[in-house]
């Protein structure tokens, strides 16, 4: 099943892609993909629903990001072996563990705003994890039953603002605009091995990334039990996994955006992203 919300920034509503393709509306059954629509029982139920009898959304309406009222933003560094050796770094002991502001959540295709003062703005292609169940101290062997569904997340980064500004990493991850997610949310079902999903990234039509989540150091089932052993996770937190190489900070020379470029992304079975870049 794909899950996604559609409509202006700020009044989503919640919607299904069905077997052709079609946009259908799910206002008559839930409010949002959001919360406790996300629990295990809840998805089942839509997923019985007949689509055909959905109400079909015409024309080409914006995307939202594909899950509402996210908590936490939850993201793993250098958890790709070979971006770790672009970037210099080795790979880390235990998964390297950074927040990104949720209000940097925007739609799969909404515009990319480099900020004030930005020179160092890049890209990250990555597979998002999206939580249904509450988790808590959990296993590696239960870890999965709290995934509501995956998606594809542009871990967009300043690198100036991340690496040369002091502090956390955060600030240079957090940014207005810095967390296209989306379009939509797939099922488990429908991943049954998030491990093995091609990833891609291109810049103007220029491939920079092509990489598999094959290479990742510390896996889905293993970063959400570890995740949930400082801190609890609830219905709706995205945890942004990592990407492989292929940054614009790895080129030789380094490759920045700059207003006006394209980019556009995807995940095998979770669709693909679209953003022009602007000015903020």
């Amino acid at each position: 099943m794909k899950l996604l919300r559609y409509g202006p920034p700020g009044h989503e509503k919640p919607g299904l892609l069905d077997n052709d393709g079609n946009l259908r509306d799910l206002s008559g059954h839930v409010a949002d993909i959001a919360g406790n629509v996300l629990l295990p029982d809840s998805l089942a139920r839509l997923k019985a629903l007949d689509s055909a009898s959905l109400p079909r959304v015409e024309g080409n309406p914006r995307l939202g990001a594909c899950v509402g009222g996210t908590g936490k933003f939850i993201c793993i560094g250098l958890n790709y072996s070979d971006h770790a050796a672009e970037t210099g770094a080795t790979v880390p002991p235990e998964p390297i563990i950074f927040m990104k502001a949720t209000s940097a959540i925007t739609g799969p295709n909404d515009t990319i705003e480099i900020p004030r003062d930005s020179l160092k703005t890049d890209w990250e292609v990555e597979l998002g994890v999206v939580i249904g169940k509450a988790a808590k101290y959990v296993s590696e062997r239960d870890a999965m039953d709290h995934v509501a569904g995956y998606c594809v997340i542009n871990d967009v980064s300043e690198r100036a603002f991340q690496a040369e500004r002091q502090g956390q990493w955060t600030k240079g991850k957090s940014a207005d605009t810095f967390g296209p997610t989306g379009p939509w949310l797939v099922t488990p079902d429908e991943v049954p091995h998030p491990q093995s999903l091609p990833l891609w990234l291109e810049v103007n039509g220029h491939r920079y990334q092509n990489g598999s989540t094959s290479t990742m150091v510390y896996g889905v089932r293993y970063l959400v039990a570890y995740l949930s052993q400082f801190m609890s996770l609830q219905p709706g937190d995205i945890i942004s996994t990592g990407t492989p190489p292929g940054v614009g900070l790895g080129q030789k020379p380094p490759v920045y955006l700059k207003p006006g470029d394209v980019v556009t992304l995807g995940i095998e079975g979770l669709g693909q992203q679209r953003q022009t870049v602007v000015q903020g």
